[in-house]
This record gives C-alpha cells, structure tokens and sequence, in this order.
C-alpha cells in the first residue's frame, strides 16, 4: 500500500513538473544597433548623452541592458571571446574604438580579455562597490555606456585585464578600420 501511494505522489509530482511551462531561452539579439542608432559612428567624437527613454528606443534590448543597466552577459557567451581575426573593437552604441585585436588575449575569465585600450580617452575608469566586491567598471569614454571592469591580473606590458562584456563591442577588420581610425586621428570624416 505504501508503495502504491509513493508511486501515485511521485507520478503527481513528474506530471506537474511537465505541465509546468517550460522557461523560455534567452534569444540572442542579432538587430544590429547601427542600423536605427542616429548616434552610432565611427569618426564622430562628440561626447553622446540621451535620456534613458532614447536610448531604449535605438539600441537592442540586449544592448541596453547590458550598456545602460551595467549588466552582464553569461560567461562564455560572446562571439569575440575566442576570435583571433585582426582589427579594431568599437563600441556597439556609440561606434567610439576601444581595443586594437592585438591587445586581446585569452584570459579562461569567460568574457573578452584585453591588456589596454586604444587611447586614454576611450575609456572611462569608476569605483564599483556593487555585489559586495571592490572592482573599477570601465565605460566608453564617448556615450558612457557600461562595458565591463578592468582588474590587475593582466598580462605584461599592462599588468591589466579589460573583461569586456561582448554585446557591447562591435567589430572591423583591419583593414577598413584602419583607414577609418587614420582619418579620424588625422582629422578626416
């Protein structure tokens, strides 16, 4: 009788985890920001500030919460992580370069490594107490979005990591983005 009785709670128990609806998987946003992004551009280094309400209007869900929300993506989720092509990291909001591929590196931390941005001012260095942990988030020095957190455990020459969230990078290989960082750092575009 006691095992009639555990096998009817057990069967009650598996039908309503079944009939539970299942949760839905996190769609991965391909909508490329640049397309409806009235401030997204390479060559423009005019400092972005828009109201929450405008920046949810052009950029991606996905984008938004990670650049404006200081989000994270799931570790080991970016397409950059592992990639080796050559060229330059831009920010997906703003379009303002970030990293040189030559500075990338393969950190195991599960986001987009770098030992140093493309200039000083690209970046923008805050104190980040969130979490119970003292970290230094690190924003586009143009539109201030979030892109992650620098810590020191980086390699030589720097001695830093830029872990980078990677839905807020934005990629150009060599050489069309040489020829367009040229012309920006020689006043051009």
């Amino acid at each position: 009788m006691k095992r009639i009785l555990i096998l009817c709670l057990f069967s009650l128990g598996w039908q309503a985890c079944q009939s539970q609806e299942q949760p839905k998987k996190a769609v991965k946003t391909t909508m490329s920001t640049k397309n409806n992004n009235p401030v997204y551009s390479r060559t423009d280094s005019a400092k972005v500030v828009l109201k929450d309400e405008e920046w949810k209007k052009i950029l991606s869900p996905e984008v938004y919460y990670i650049a404006r929300e200081k989000g994270t993506e799931r570790p080991g989720s970016s397409r950059f992580e592992y990639s080796k092509e050559v060229g330059t990291y831009y920010c997906a909001v703003c379009g303002n370069a970030l990293f040189k591929s030559d500075t990338k590196f393969e950190s195991g931390c599960g986001w987009p490594s770098f030992y140093e941005p493309i200039s000083k001012s690209s970046i923008i260095y805050l104190p980040d107490n969130s979490h119970g942990m003292v970290r230094t988030e690190v924003q586009c020095g143009r539109c201030k979005s979030h892109l992650g957190h620098v810590f020191e455990d980086g390699p030589p020459p720097t001695g830093l990591r830029y872990c980078i969230n990677g839905v807020v990078l934005d990629f150009e290989k060599a050489k069309e983005a040489e020829k367009q960082y040229e012309g920006k750092k020689n006043g051009k575009g």
